[in-house]
């Protein structure tokens, strides 16, 4: 190891690694004027939730968002659900972050509220599965029925891997998330979107 600052490296996906632009993913499907009403019926916290929490199945989303839009909408509304997956974007850096992380000896682990769908399925999204099998060891939240800023879930992943606490760092987009980390008295980060700020913390 080149004298890095942590050992370990616990990252967030949505809004660290990956931009959550629900806007986009909504146009790739959606004519521009059925955007926002689509967007907002697709990505309602109202599902997201439950879907992080592994406490709704797809079926039960789209029949969800079914309910809520015009009939004309349906298919296309639907795609956007199945699809969101597909349609994420890297934040820039982070992918060149992570790649010098691993190569200068860090370990590197994903910490991610996010449905059991993408557990199952970003394998085979080239891009993301290229970068994700960076890693260590990941834990989704829904497949656990545990979510951030839940203690347990800070507790699973270092138990999991045997993580020292005091050798590791947690970035995440959410100040509840990382407080909750330093609780656990794990080195929390809070990311701005910036990369090279996070590489000038993390001294890599």
């Amino acid at each position: 190891m080149n004298n890095l600052k942590f050992k370990n490296f616990i990252f967030d996906f949505g809004q660290v690694i990956v931009k959550f632009d629900t806007e986009y993913m909504t146009s790739v499907y959606i004519k521009p004027q059925d955007v926002k009403m689509v967007e907002e019926v697709v990505f309602d916290r109202l599902y997201w939730d439950r879907l992080d929490a592994g406490t709704i199945t797809d079926e039960e989303v789209r029949k969800g968002i079914c309910k809520r839009l015009p009939k004309e909408l349906h298919t296309d509304a639907c795609k956007v659900y199945d699809n969101w997956y597909k349609n994420l974007e890297f934040i820039e850096g982070m992918p060149e972050l992570i790649k010098e992380i691993k190569k200068k000896g860090g370990k590197l682990y994903l910490l991610s509220n996010i449905s059991d769908t993408f557990a199952k399925e970003y394998e085979n999204v080239s891009n993301m599965s290229e970068i994700l099998n960076l890693f260590d060891g990941l834990v989704f939240s829904a497949p656990l029925g545990i979510t951030k800023p839940n203690k347990e879930i800070f507790r699973y992943i270092l138990n999991e891997y045997n993580l020292n606490p005091g050798d590791t760092v947690f970035i995440d987009d959410n100040e509840k998330n990382v407080s909750a980390s330093l609780q656990e008295e794990i080195f929390g980060y809070l990311f701005d979107g910036y990369a090279q700020k996070l590489k000038s913390y993390l001294e890599i």
